[in-house]
């Protein structure tokens, strides 16, 4: 008989939509009801392949002989380095930064490369924030600059900022102005009321003239404004005039030459709103729980991603410690992957030296991982076979229910046993030397 389950979280992208409903037959997801897109395929290959629980170079091996194998990698390591943590939950990444202690590795998130900007951005200028839930309930302003939700979060405008019904906006999108200011329209901005084209690589002047246009005064004659500018008028009028506005910025905004400053220039300008209605910004996050490994890291650390723990304490410094620098200049000599599908992101020379190391990935059933690991770890996936939490991209915590049987380990439990291992052999190497 069909089982149903009712308000299941999905941790595709950063929206962690709560509302999907799905069919259970024989132990596989058949319908997933309300789910986008992107959502939808990804729950229904759930259970179509059914991996060894571990490999060794490619051959099936036992849990227990390749939990040993990659301790003795990351044991002998003098530089290692875990990466990844956007795809996981809170408890496997708590068992990842806990693991990176032990070692004395570097940890570093998917957010290196995506989206950084924004986070150095914060730490120097901070932000306005706000909930999803009030943007709902609230915001009769959306803008969407540099992101195309239609397809990068397809349940974005649905859900959360122009069409759903809120306390203070009973007409739904008719209560609401929508937004979207990119290089060239999109899906987006084929269902928005007002477009706004940005010159290539002028983000920065765009934003920097709405910023005088918002305090009433205008471009000097001759000035890069980087839009036209009757358009920045009359968006500037709306900024000023609405009650309740959000611009929510992606990665067309931050991963672009200059991209922090970008940030900063659109993060002053809500700041300047603010003198006359509530403004915020939010960042569009990507991947499933990197908001999660963001504040997870920051709060076991002090620090939200580029992290190295080598001398006994964390030290911050992106470009440094980043994943990808470090693979470039050869500073790392094994790797942990937590979720391999960022390594797609990687430049050539990077990837090109973690194919010359020992690499450890832990991956989801049906998930490939980017490299040849020299031991690969299936493990289960939160939210569907194990319980967790994962944080939307507003850092609310949204909780994960696991409601399919899985004899793969999870995250947390592959993590704690490396660590376990590698404490064994330190002070087995401890005792030998004395």
């Amino acid at each position: 008989m069909a089982e149903h389950v009712d308000n299941v979280a999905c941790t595709v992208c950063g929206c962690v939509c709560d509302d999907l409903r799905l069919t259970i037959e024989a132990g596989k997801i058949t319908r997933a009801e309300r789910a986008c897109g992107l959502a939808e395929p990804w729950f229904l290959e759930q259970g179509s392949q059914q991996p060894p629980v571990a490999e060794i170079e490619g051959q099936p091996a036992e849990l227990a002989v390749a939990l040993d194998r990659a301790a003795e990698i990351l044991h002998s390591a003098r530089s290692p380095l875990i990466y990844g943590l956007s795809r996981s939950s809170t408890p496997g990444q708590r068992a990842a930064i806990a693991l990176a202690d032990r070692l004395g590795a570097t940890i570093d998130t998917t957010a290196s490369l995506c989206h950084a900007h924004s986070v150095m951005a914060v730490q120097n200028v901070g932000e306005q924030t706000c909930s999803l839930g009030e943007v709902k309930n609230r915001a009769d302003l959306v803008i969407y600059w540099g992101s195309n939700p239609a397809v990068s979060h397809p349940r974005h405008t649905e859900r959360y900022s122009a069409d759903p019904v809120g306390e203070f906006l009973p007409g739904g999108r008719r209560d609401r102005t929508l937004v979207v200011a990119n290089l060239a329209p999109n899906e987006t901005s084929a269902v928005a009321d007002f477009f706004l084209p940005i010159e290539p690589g002028r983000d920065f002047e765009a934003l920097w003239t709405l910023r005088s246009l918002v305090r009433g005064i205008g471009p000097a004659r001759g000035s890069v404004i980087g839009a036209p500018l009757e358009k920045l008028e009359s968006l500037a009028g709306m900024m000023k005039s609405c009650r309740f506005g959000i611009v929510f910025f992606g990665l067309g905004l931050s991963l672009t030459d200059g991209g922090r400053q970008n940030v900063e220039a659109l993060l002053r300008l809500v700041r300047d709103l603010n003198q006359y209605t509530r403004f915020y910004a939010r960042r569009m996050r990507v991947q499933g729980d990197v908001t999660g490994a963001d504040l997870v890291l920051a709060w076991q650390t002090g620090y939200p991603f580029s992290v190295n723990l080598a001398r006994g304490y964390p030290r911050y410094n992106p470009g440094e410690f980043s994943a990808q620098s470090l693979l470039e200049r050869h500073e790392v000599d094994a790797c942990v992957l937590v979720g391999s599908e960022g390594v797609d992101r990687f430049s050539p020379a990077a990837r090109h030296w973690l194919e010359q190391i020992p690499t450890i990935a832990l991956d989801h059933p049906t998930v490939p991982s980017r490299v040849p690991p020299t031991v690969r770890f299936t493990t289960a996936v939160y939210g569907i076979h194990r319980a967790g939490t994962a944080y939307r991209m507003d850092e609310v915590p949204i909780p994960l229910r696991g409601f399919l049987a899985s004899s793969y380990p999870d995250d947390e439990e592959v993590l704690d046993g490396l660590g376990r291992r590698v404490a064994i052999a330190a002070a087995g190497h401890g005792s030998s030397g004395s």
